[in-house]
């Protein structure tokens, strides 16, 4: 029967246990102890965790790049029944773990991660005795849209090895991942970041047990990322971006609505609403203006420029300045986030640029960057970089959602974080 490991790849160690017991539950094999996990809690979280799970398979995930045997014996010795040591690793260093897993009644998972040629680095390890590896795209690899399928095709025709695949995997990706070859799929996130834990180990194991071939529906790498953006929040990206990308100084002005879309920018001065008015009629579905004003006290964007940005079914506009007719604009429900809301109109001097590098908010805004508002406030996303921050944004979001399922069953806040182990020690 095909395996499926849980990568507990957080730092709290009653929670690692909290999600595992409901992970066994819903169908999972082996209990992974993340890296993460480790180096937060060192050995004593495989011991718990042995102690916890007499029956299961305890995978302790050292990722070892040096004195492999010394590493292997810390972890057997504390009831690990599998240790991982690098691909990337020096021979010497995977025959010394070898001998030590040997010794102490273990097994040696080779981890393929980072290597620039798995098939022939698992080739290599195959000869040196290693029957276990482990196909792996990690976690940052994943953000860019890296996948394990591929590299699994590559691997499973070339070696006689038991393979594991690790890499961002949900059921419809697990159960293609057999379909492939593997034998042991590694499931992480999909699972310990549910706010589910068990019913999502158990959607698991039924897509790693069915014979029936699973279609998945291929989207864009813009659909996924737009689909992202509209799930998450303001805040979630922020996070995501480590408090970079948001707005200073602007907010929503019609609350409950958010944006998410690309950046039309342009430059205007003093209340100059010509080059503001000219961007709409170049803008269209799925566009928002984003205009630095350089003054807040002159609106530059009032009930007209609205109506006409409606009708063009423009996605909503980010002002570093002000808006008037605010009555006409909460009618027509338009997304409005500005700075300011004052009565005083500028003129239409036609001063000012469209689509040029801009600053609004203190934050640089291109052409076609990514711009998501909400009642929390404005970020923005390079373009270069959308991608990776949708999938990091959503990270965020299903841990936050993890998290609060924690907190609605009993725990606190400090107590799921565990929090006074953080706390600076005098």
């Amino acid at each position: 029967m095909i395996k499926i490991q849980v990568a507990l790849d957080v730092i709290e160690p009653d929670r690692a246990v909290s999600i595992a017991e409901e992970a066994v539950a819903g169908g999972a094999d082996w209990i992974e102890a993340g890296t993460p996990l480790i180096k937060s809690a060192g050995m004593e979280i495989i011991r718990k965790l042995r102690e916890t799970f007499p029956d299961n398979i305890i995978l302790a995930d050292m990722k070892t790049m040096d004195v492999g045997a010394a590493e292997v014996e810390m972890a057997a010795k504390s009831g690990a029944d599998v240790v991982t040591i690098l691909a990337a690793a020096e021979d010497v260093v995977i025959t010394q773990a070898l001998m030590s897993a040997e010794k102490y009644g273990a097994r040696v998972m080779v981890d393929l991660i980072s290597v620039p040629d798995p098939v022939t680095r698992a080739k290599e390890v195959e000869a040196l005795g290693v029957d276990l590896v482990n196909v792996h795209v990690g976690i940052d690899a994943q953000m860019t849209g890296e996948s394990p399928i591929d590299k699994l095709k590559k691997l499973v025709s070339e070696t006689g090895m038991e393979i594991a695949v690790a890499g961002g995997l949900t059921p419809e990706t697990a159960h293609e991942a057999v379909l492939t070859g593997a034998d042991i799929v590694v499931v992480g996130s999909y699972i310990i970041n549910s706010d589910n834990v068990r019913q999502s180990a158990a959607n698991v194991r039924k897509a790693v047990d069915s014979n029936e071939k699973i279609t998945l529906k291929k989207k864009s790498a813009e659909e996924e990322m737009v689909e992202i953006f509209n799930r998450v929040s303001t805040s979630n990206i922020s996070d995501a971006m480590h408090r970079k990308g948001a707005m200073q100084g602007i907010s929503s002005k019609i609350p409950g609505k958010k944006i998410v879309g690309k950046a039309v920018t342009v430059r205007s001065f003093g209340g100059d609403w010509a080059k503001p008015v000219e961007a709409i009629d170049i803008s269209g579905p799925g566009d928002i203006i984003v205009i630095y004003n350089g003054n807040r006290d002159i609106a530059m964007w009032g009930g007209l420029a609205t109506q006409t940005a409606v009708s063009r079914k423009l996605e909503g506009v980010v002002i570093d300045g002000a808006v008037r007719d605010f009555d006409e604009v909460q009618k027509m429900n338009f997304p409005v986030f500005a700075a300011n809301i004052v009565p005083n109109a500028g003129d239409p001097k036609g001063l000012g640029e469209i689509n040029v590098e801009i600053v609004c908010g203190n934050q640089t805004v291109h052409p076609g960057d990514y711009i998501i508002g909400d009642d929390s406030g404005v970020v923005v996303v390079p373009k270069e970089r959308a991608y990776e921050i949708a999938r990091r944004s959503e990270e965020v979001w299903k841990h936050e959602k993890r998290l609060f399922e924690e907190i609605k069953n009993g725990k606190t806040l400090a107590g799921a974080l565990d929090l006074l182990k953080w706390e600076t020690q005098k």
